[in-house]
């Protein structure tokens, strides 16, 4: 028997992304440009939706790229079937620019670990920042979040789930308990 809990509602994702938004804004006020790439999947998803709210904030274009890990992950032995090897579009140099890299939820840190180094094949960013919808703790690498929309106590048997519209047809973050 599955059940699921309600994180975040539509409403309170907007919220969520709003205010994140506001911190990134704020912490980079003086320290000059910089671009968000998103995650394959839904961390791009997300890129997209911050990168349009801090725009139109500050009134000004904010570059977005994509970043596709599945070349650099570790767990290539235990994947059963074949991953899906899409590609990363990385529009500008990063090379001496802060990269503010982007995902939905934040658990192990493997991925995390993955994005750096994918990360690193297009350039050696000044500073790169992680922000995430969800922490839900569980770190088996020294890895955090500098913006978190949401921290989440979970067990080790609960799973994350964040559906948005542009994938799934609604947004919403359950709580999956097996």
């Amino acid at each position: 028997m599955q059940t699921k809990a309600t994180v975040l509602d539509q409403e309170a994702i907007h919220l969520v992304l709003e205010r994140l938004a506001s911190e990134v804004i704020e912490r980079h006020a003086n320290e000059g440009p910089f671009i968000l790439i998103g995650i394959e999947r839904r961390g791009v998803d997300l890129a997209k939706r911050l990168g349009e709210i801090i725009s139109k904030k500050i009134n000004t274009h904010i570059p977005q790229g994509t970043l596709d890990i599945n070349l650099y992950r570790d767990d290539w032995t235990s994947i059963v079937d074949y991953p899906h090897i899409g590609t990363s579009h990385i529009p500008e140099d990063i090379s001496n620019r802060t990269v503010i890299l982007v995902d939905d939820v934040l658990y192990s840190g493997r991925t995390i670990r993955a994005a750096l180094d994918a990360l690193l094949a297009y350039g050696r960013p000044k500073k790169v920042e992680l922000l995430v919808l969800i922490d839900r703790g569980h770190r088996e690498l020294p890895i955090q979040a500098d913006y978190v929309g949401k921290m989440v106590t979970t067990s080790k048997d609960e799973q994350v789930s964040v559906l948005l519209c542009e994938r799934d047809g609604k947004d919403v973050v359950l709580l999956e308990c097996k």
